[in-house]
């Protein structure tokens, strides 16, 4: 018999006492590679834990993202935490419950099958036979590899998982405890970095001097390009930090793009083009009809509300910093190996930060706060500001989708072309060679700048989506790969599923257009998935969809589907769209099928939440720029969907307990932009095809 197949996070950190301890005071600690981003994850797999480990959610207590304590479970990404860290969670519980049953039944002198568990106890039902986890504990070593053979419980036996548990993250982010912004420690003082001003500019002159000279300033460090500052107060800091910008003088060259519309110069970028995917041979036949179109998404920034963070410590040569970043462990070595230590010198502790699914500046805050640290011997709080936020943090990486099908005579599409012009959607510290952090890159002697790579398939990073789940006989998918992009990218919620959904839901909607068939129609005639079909046929179903409805001339209903990774969660979506002065939309019905659902509650607040950064997206963000330098630096330049802006969202949950809990947290995403411009194309009949759809582009394209 085969061994049973562990998750990755099982294989890399295999040991059960990294996953699972029991404490003197008759509480559970559960470890997780895992950290609560805000999307409730937390929550999800304590009731994971508990549940295999039937112990109530108070006595249970959970580690995230500590690189001294946590198993290393590779980033907090791709809607990963439930697929493939919680089933970790649940195999690694599942198997310390059954040798603990094990060791009850031998101390009991009965059959392992005769007890049960409740809440930690170990019993004999109906008998005075009893011990518990802690009683047994001494003797049961974890100091040992799972195996996977012993079997989670199955559905029916579930008392936490599949219902809805409140968040276990409020309490302290509604009290200001939660935040890495909020740490206070004996001693601290508060750092600053100055920024050049491009990505081109290089220190001409700058009077360090001064700035030492001023109220409060404990240390100033300059190094190449880098130059920081540290503080006895956070408004000292500030202050300081004006002054710096003030004394320093850069070199600078003009080496942007001369447009900031994307399809105009992003398929000129020198490329190397390949094959994604390929299926089926292409056939000529007289009755064929052909259609194509192409498509684009610009930069887009994260533009967490709260700047990006870190509070770091340097005693005797060990480092310990609080970062919200998503890959503790990749952290780590990265900053030892600028820092010129061993990993075992550096721990890196999950701590929350602004919201962000992605690579902003948490990580580069991380390093600026270790290298302060080092050099002033005290405690740093460092913190970026606004500008450093939107002009320094990676941007999800720009996008040109040509799109071309051609159709029979019934309206059924034959073959289907699909061709992506992109740069890397990853290059978060740890993901290939060298250092991905921007200090190290502006420091003297500088880490050099580490070459693209990008994810490849299944999952994939800007052919991420790209590959059609519709039945198509014949399909083509090309990528031209972008070596070098004139703006620092990285991940961004989706990567590359974002535009390819885009205009594959884009595109479908017109060829249902140009075939006179009702959109849902159209995509149910393509799809044999059986979960695909009845997301769609459930959100028509939920949002009163009419075959054939039309808009009024202002207002109108677009719908965008999409099976995340085409591996994970099922989602569709019809958005209603209203079009004045700009284009609103107005309310969102989506339907998930992200097979068993862990917390209902927690599923349905990811699924709203991806919706409404959706909208903004598509809406309203674009990164701009001039020849010299990045101008989107401010709420005003960078401007995203306000309070007052969000639709009313119905998000429908197709629970499957006893099937594979699939990734959730980009799923809403990729379908909504499509749904909202096939909504717009309904209100008022124009096809815009480049995000986002500001009235200056729907003025465009209604020309």
């Amino acid at each position: 018999m085969m061994p049973p197949v562990l998750p990755q996070s099982l294989k890399t950190t295999p040991r059960l006492d990294r996953w699972v301890r029991f404490n003197a005071d008759r509480t559970v600690t559960v470890f997780s590679g895992k950290v609560e981003l805000g999307q409730g994850i937390e929550t999800a797999i304590a009731q994971i834990a508990a549940d295999e480990l039937d112990v109530t959610l108070e006595r249970l207590s959970l580690v995230a993202g500590d690189t001294t304590q946590s198993p290393d479970e590779w980033y907090t990404a791709g809607s990963q935490s439930i697929e493939i860290g919680g089933m970790a969670m649940r195999l690694a519980c599942a198997e310390v419950r059954s040798l603990f049953l094990d060791a009850a039944a031998r101390e009991l002198e009965v059959n392992a099958a005769e007890l049960r568990v409740r809440d930690g106890t170990i019993e004999v039902a109906g008998t005075d036979l009893r011990t518990s986890y802690w009683d047994l504990a001494p003797r049961v070593s974890l100091a040992r590899d799972a195996t996977g053979a012993a079997l989670p419980k199955a559905p029916a036996q579930h008392g936490l998982v599949g219902k809805s548990a409140p968040r276990r993250d409020l309490r302290a982010k509604v009290t200001g405890a939660a935040y890495v912004h909020d740490l206070e420690l004996p001693g601290m003082v508060f750092g600053r970095v100055l920024r050049p001003p491009s990505y081109s500019a290089r220190l001409a002159a700058f009077d360090a001097s001064a700035i030492r000279a001023m109220p409060g300033v404990v240390a100033v460090i300059v190094s190449g390009n880098f130059i920081g500052l540290c503080a006895e107060r956070e408004e000292q800091a500030m202050i300081a930090l004006q002054a710096a910008r003030r004394a320093a003088s850069w070199k600078e060259e003009s080496s942007l793009p001369s447009t900031t519309e994307v399809r105009d110069f992003l398929t000129a970028l020198p490329s190397v083009r390949s094959d994604v995917h390929r299926q089926g041979e292409p056939s000529v036949t007289g009755s064929m009809r052909r259609l194509e179109a192409s498509y684009s998404k610009p930069y887009i920034a994260h533009a967490s509300i709260g700047p990006s963070c870190a509070l770091a410590v340097h005693d005797k040569g060990k480092l310990t910093i609080w970062s919200h970043t998503q890959g503790s462990h990749f952290l780590r070595g990265q900053i030892a190996q600028v820092m010129g230590v061993t990993t075992a010198d550096v721990d890196v502790i999950h701590k929350d930060g602004a919201g962000c699914y992605g690579h902003n500046g948490a990580d580069d805050v991380a390093l600026d706060a270790a290298l302060l640290a080092r050099a002033c011997g005290r405690p740093v709080l460092a913190q970026w500001t606004r500008e450093d936020e939107l002009a320094w943090a990676p941007y999800g990486s720009a996008m040109v989708v040509r799109v071309a099908a051609s159709l029979d005579a019934t309206g059924r599409i034959l073959d289907w072309q699909h061709e992506i012009w992109s740069h890397t959607h990853i290059k978060r510290p740890g993901w290939g060679e060298g250092v991905n952090l921007l200090a190290a890159w502006h420091m003297d002697p500088p880490f050099p700048v580490p070459p693209a790579k990008d994810v490849p398939q299944p999952t994939g990073g800007a052919d991420r989506n790209a590959i059609p789940l519709y039945d198509f006989p014949v399909q083509e998918i090309s990528y031209n790969f972008i070596g070098e992009m004139p703006l620092r990218v990285s991940a961004l919620r989706s990567l590359g599923a974002f535009a390819n959904v885009f205009a594959i839901e884009s595109f479908m909607d017109e060829l249902a257009a140009a075939t006179g068939t009702d959109p849902v129609e159209f995509r149910l005639r393509h799809l044999k998935d059986a979960r695909a079909r009845e997301v769609i046929e459930r959100v028509a179903k939920a949002a009163r969809w009419a075959p054939g409805e039309k808009g009024d001339g202002t207002r109108g209903r677009g719908l965008g589907f999409a099976r995340y990774k085409n591996r994970s969660a099922y989602c569709a979506v019809i958005a209603e769209v209203e079009v004045g002065e700009a284009l609103r939309v107005k309310r969102v019905v989506a339907a998930v099928d992200a097979g068993e659902a862990i917390n209902p509650d927690g599923l349905r607040n990811q699924i709203e939440g991806g919706i409404v950064q959706a909208i903004s997206w598509t809406l309203k963000e674009q990164v701009l720029w001039d020849r010299d330098r990045v101008l989107s630096r401010s709420w005003d330049a960078y401007p995203i969907l306000r309070f007052d802006e969000t639709p009313d969202v119905e998000a429908l949950i197709l629970s499957r307990p006893g099937e594979p809990a699939l990734g959730v947290g980009e799923c809403a995403a990729c379908p909504t932009a499509a749904a909202v411009a096939n909504a717009l194309f309904k209100a008022m009949g124009v096809r815009a095809r480049d995000l986002p759809l500001t009235p200056e582009r729907i003025a465009r394209a209604m020309e």
